[in-house]
């Protein structure tokens, strides 16, 4: 099985040394999302949905960029500060995904850089192609 990384400039640029998704086989793993626009900017400090919407926004992009979609995610990880913002997070992330509803984990922990309430990673099936 090859493994391809994938990349768009729609969605926040890497912090570190990894690719915003690795593309194996029929698998799509998105490495964890911050609430960064593009061009690596904070998106509503302070925010728990203006933060998820980004997050989730920045998914979107990096899944279309690999040939695939939210409607395609079968597991998400959803990582939060504090679980008081757990409803918050919730409201954004069931308007964006539909039934039936990827498998989620969602982990209280210590803290995020500069802000960040949310990080989220997911794994998708890329797109069948018809014939």
């Amino acid at each position: 099985m090859t493994r391809s990384p994938v990349h768009t400039s729609d969605a926040a640029p890497p912090a570190g040394p990894y690719s915003q998704a690795i593309r194996a086989g029929d698998m799509i793993f998105v490495s964890g999302q911050l609430p960064l626009d593009p061009g690596g900017t904070l998106v509503g400090l302070g925010d728990i949905k203006a933060q998820t919407r980004r997050v989730l926004d920045n998914i979107a992009a990096i899944l279309r960029a690999a040939g695939s979609s939210l409607d395609q995610v079968v597991k998400t990880t959803v990582f939060l500060t504090s679980l008081d913002n757990f409803s918050g997070m919730n409201e954004i992330y069931a308007s964006v995904f539909k039934s039936p509803y990827p498998a989620r984990s969602t982990v209280e922990i210590g803290r995020l850089p500069g802000g960040m309430l949310l990080e989220i990673e997911c794994i998708a099936l890329a797109e069948r192609k018809t014939p």
